[in-house]
């Protein structure tokens, strides 16, 4: 199938169009802490892998997570992929730089659509709308694999809702990410039906369900513990 490379997504990316963020240790990968929390193991992964991560991290289809380390966090979610979405420039959208990141840190704090770091803008280009100059909604591109880009960080701050600001976002991230030659897909919580109902209203379709989950090794939970007594 043509989405087979997304079922590992964030190593496909770590080893393909996102090689220049990847932190390895042993066969793992992930990202600086400050772009992305996402962290990655082969396919075909063994106990000797997860050793070699460093901490708490973020991953996407772990399969059995190993006995020595904890689940803080699991998530319910979907991946949609978008082949049939054509999308649309917006001119009245404009291109977020360096510059926009603490307006932007301020409304994902706000809204809440998931990691977004320091340096999360480095991994695509983000579209944002002003009203009388204050960002008040935005979209981009996070994860990066061969063929693929994932549309993420969609965030309208909640004053503001109800206005569509999210499907013209959206539909203009996927239209640059069409005139790169790359097809567009995306993640959702489950629970997020608002969400779900809105991609699929611009013609995304759901291909697989997926489990956010955030792990952390029990030898550091028994670390945090031993200095909190």
């Amino acid at each position: 199938m043509e989405t087979d490379i997304l079922a590992n997504p964030v190593w496909a990316a770590l080893t393909g169009p996102h090689a220049r963020f990847a932190v390895v240790s042993g066969r793992t990968r992930r990202y600086p802490r400050d772009v992305s929390p996402f962290a990655a193991v082969p396919d075909a992964f063994g106990p000797d892998d997860w050793a070699a991560f460093d901490g708490q991290l973020l991953t996407i289809n772990t399969g059995e997570v190993p006995g020595d380390w904890e689940t803080l966090f699991a998530l319910p979610g979907v991946q949609m992929e978008g082949s049939g979405v054509a999308g649309a420039a917006d001119p009245a959208l404009s291109v977020l730089g360096p510059a926009d990141v603490p307006e932007m840190l301020d409304l994902v704090a706000r809204t809440q659509p998931g990691p977004f770091g320091p340096r999360t803008i480095e991994m695509g280009a983000y579209l944002g709308l002003r009203d009388e100059g204050r960002l008040i909604a935005m979209a981009g591109e996070r994860l990066r694999v061969p063929g693929w880009t994932e549309i993420s960080a969609v965030c309208t701050d909640p004053a503001h809702r109800g206005r569509g600001l999210a499907s013209r976002l959206v539909s203009a991230v996927v239209a640059g990410v069409r005139d790169r030659g790359d097809r567009p897909f995306l993640h959702a919580a489950t629970a997020n039906v608002n969400a779900v109902r809105l991609y699929e209203s611009l013609g995304f379709t759901v291909s697989r369900n997926v489990t956010f989950r955030v792990l952390r090794p029990q030898e550091a939970l028994t670390r945090d513990t031993a200095e909190a007594v």
